[in-house]
C-alpha cells in the first residue's frame, strides 16, 4: 500500500484524531477497506490509531500519522484475515480467554485491568479495540499451533546442536539489548515503507518524549516486541551476525543506526554487556594407572578395557582386568578446571563414552563421561531449548501462511472521496 493512495484517508483521520472527543454517533463513518467482503470502517482505523498513539505515548504529528495509518491498516487487514480464518475452523475465543489475556498486560504495567479501561477511555480508545487485538493474537496462535505443531518434530540432535551451540558461546559476551525489527513489507514500495518507518522511529525516540519500549511494542515485528524489545542477556553465538558486529562496537545506553538485515532493519540500544557466566561441567569417572605401575601390557590392557566400557554403571567392573588401575569417580568437574590435554580429549564425546589411553603427568589415564550440563544465570533447560525451538518454527510459519492469506485474499484499500 502506497501511502499517497491513502491522502484522503489520511486527512480525515489526522482530523478525527487531533479533534477533541465527540459522541461516536455524530462521526458519519466510511469504510476504509474491505477484506473479502468484510468491510473495515474509518472508525475502525482510528480506534486503532488512537491504540497505537497510546501505547506508544507519542504525540500525534502529520510525520506520524502517516506511519501510524499504514501500520493501522495493516494491522487491521491481517487481523481480519486471522479471524475470518478462525471462523472457518469454528473457532471461537472465549470472553474469559480474553480477559486473562488483558488483565496479563495490566499487570506487565503494574496496573490493574480496571486502570487500563480507565487510561484507554481518557484516550478514546473503545477497550473492543483492544480486546479485537488479543482475540485475533490468541485465535492465531491455536490456529497455528493446530495446523503445524504436529509437523514439527524436534530430535535430540537438535535439541543437542541447540546446547553445543550454547557449550560453545559460554564463554562469550552477553549482551542485553532493547531491539527494534522493521520488516520489509513485500511488493512494490516496500523497501521505501520500511525506510519510512524506521526515520519516524528516530524521529520519536531524538524527541526525548517517548520510551523506546513503547515504540518496540507498537513497530517491532521482533517476538521481543511483546515485553518493550528487551531480549534479555543473550550470546554473540545467538545474535544476527550484522547486530553482533554493530554491538560489539556500541558503549551501553547508545543506540544504533540501522541495521540491514535479511527481510528488514534493526535498531537496537545496548543496555549493558558482560562476560560469559555459563560454565560447563563435564560428570567424569578416571581410571589411573599410576607411573609407578606402568608395564608393558598396561597400555593395551587399558585400550581393550575402554572399548569395552558401557557407560557410568559399572567403571571399576571394566576396568577389573588392568593391573594396578585405580578408578575414582571424580563427580562435576568444570571444563575451565581442566589441564588442556584432557579438556581437548574429552570435548568431542558422548555420554557414556571413554577418552583413548592418555599418557599424563599421573601415568596413563582414561576418562568416561557420565553427563554434561550448563551451570550460570539463565541456563536453559532441554525442555527450554526444544520449546523455544518449536516456537521458533511456528512463529516463522505462522508469517508464511498469513502472507499466503494476504496474497489469495481480495483486498479493496478505499479512497475517500
Amino acid at each position: 500500500m502506497l501511502l499517497s493512495r491513502f491522502l484522503r484517508l489520511a486527512v480525515l483521520i489526522v482530523a478525527l484524531v487531533m479533534a477533541a472527543p465527540v459522541a461516536r454517533a455524530q462521526i458519519v463513518e466510511g469504510i476504509a477497506a474491505v477484506v473479502n467482503d468484510e468491510p473495515i470502517t474509518t472508525l475502525d482505523v482510528r480506534d486503532r490509531m488512537r491504540l497505537i498513539l497510546f501505547s506508544a505515548g507519542v504525540e500525534p504529528t502529520e510525520e506520524i500519522l502517516g506511519q501510524v495509518l499504514d501500520q493501522a491498516l495493516r494491522g487491521l487487514v491481517e487481523e481480519s484475515l486471522q479471524l475470518q480464518t478462525a471462523a472457518q475452523f469454528d473457532l471461537v475465543v472465549e470472553e474469559d480467554e480474553i480477559d486473562n489475556a488483558l488483565s496479563n498486560l495490566a499487570q506487565s504495567s503494574g496496573e490493574s485491568l480496571a486502570a487500563l479501561r480507565r487510561d484507554l477511555e481518557s484516550a478514546g480508545v473503545p477497550i473492543e479495540t483492544l480486546r479485537r487485538q488479543v482475540r485475533a493474537e490468541i485465535a492465531w496462535q491455536i490456529l497455528t499451533g493446530g495446523r503445524f505443531r504436529q509437523r514439527i518434530r524436534v530430535s535430540d540432535r537438535q535439541i543437542e546442536t541447540a546446547m553445543e551451540r550454547l557449550v560453545a558461546s559460554a564463554q562469550q559476551q552477553q549482551f542485553r539489548m532493547l531491539e527494534i525489527l522493521i520488516e520489509t513489507p513485500s511488493g512494490p514500495g516496500g523497501e521505501e515503507r520500511a525506510l519510512d518507518t524506521v526515520r519516524t522511529i528516530y524521529a520519536l525516540i531524538e524527541s526525548d518524549e517517548v520510551a523506546l519500549q513503547s515504540v518496540a511494542q507498537q513497530f517491532s515485528a521482533a517476538p521481543s516486541a511483546a515485553v518493550g524489545g528487551d531480549t534479555g542477556y543473550v550470546t554473540a553465538a545467538s545474535m544476527r551476525p550484522q547486530v553482533l558486529e554493530v554491538a560489539q562496537q556500541m558503549p551501553p545506553g547508545s543506540i544504533s543506526n540501522p541495521i540491514r538485515v535479511p527481510g528488514g532493519y534493526m535498531i537496537v540500544a545496548l543496555i549493558d554487556r558482560r562476560e560469559g557466566r555459563v560454565v560447563e561441567q563435564l560428570t567424569l569417572y578416571q581410571a589411573t594407572v599410576p607411573n609407578s605401575r606402568v608395564t608393558d601390557a598396561s597400555r593395551p590392557a587399558m585400550r581393550r578395557a575402554a572399548a569395552n566400557l558401557r557407560g557410568c554403571d559399572d567403571v571399576s567392573g571394566a576396568m577389573s582386568g588392568v593391573e594396578g588401575v585405580i578408578v575414582s569417580n571424580l563427580g562435576a568437574v568444570a571444563v575451565n578446571a581442566l589441564v588442556p590435554q584432557i579438556r581437548d580429549a574429552v570435548r568431542g564425546l558422548e555420554a557414556g563414552e571413554a577418552t583413548g589411553v592418555l599418557e599424563t603427568g599421573a601415568g596413563l589415564q582414561v576418562f568416561v563421561l557420565c553427563g554434561r550440563e550448563l551451570t550460570g544465570p539463565g541456563v536453559p533447560t532441554a525442555q527450554e531449548i526444544e520449546r523455544q525451538l518449536i516456537d521458533q518454527q511456528l512463529s516463522l510459519l505462522g508469517r508464511r501462511w498469513l502472507r499466503d492469506l494476504r496474497r489469495e485474499a481480495t483486498v479493496d484499500i478505499r479512497d475517500i472521496q
